[in-house]
């Protein structure tokens, strides 16, 4: 079965591009987010930015801080504010391992793609990484741009 005919449903409603050039991702987790109906059906039409947000442990529960997601035109009264806080569903033992590795080891918690999984649920990938610093992003784009030149020349001359 290919992949089109299985995710019927994937769609992926926002990505943070500048997360993977900014930090150095070590792990990624897979988690839940809790909307209101209101937001759902703005995320169906696409109004969504997680580029400048962050996940947070925060009393026991992880939090995204400032993710934007637009408002409903049709939602006049039982609208959602745009940018609050909305808890991430994870499992306790990666909510342990989470917090340890923001207070410990000085690691940050970034989301890195908005999407609607195969059954239509809304899901949240985030990773954990460390940021980078410039010579380290230097490196990354100097490596990026010799892949590049390395197929081109592959292709030209293969």
């Amino acid at each position: 079965m290919a992949k089109d005919d299985k995710d019927k449903n994937y769609k992926v409603i926002a990505e943070n591009r500048r997360a993977r050039y900014d930090y150095a991702i070590e792990d990624d987790i897979e988690c839940g987010i809790m909307l209101e109906g209101s937001e759902v059906k703005s995320l169906r039409q696409g109004g969504s930015n997680i580029a400048e947000s962050y996940a947070e442990v925060k009393e026991g529960e992880l939090w995204l801080v400032n993710g934007y997601i637009a408002p409903y035109a049709q939602a006049k009264t039982f609208g959602h504010e745009e940018r609050r806080r909305r808890k991430l569903l994870v499992s306790r033992r990666e909510l342990s391992r989470l917090w340890n590795a923001t207070a410990r080891e000085g690691y940050t918690i970034v989301p890195l793609v908005m999407y609607f999984n195969h059954r239509g649920i809304v899901k949240l990938k985030i990773g954990v990484g460390k940021g980078k610093k410039n010579n380290d992003k230097r490196e990354a784009t100097a490596k990026r741009d010799w892949q590049r030149q390395k197929a081109r020349l592959m292709k030209d001359h293969g």
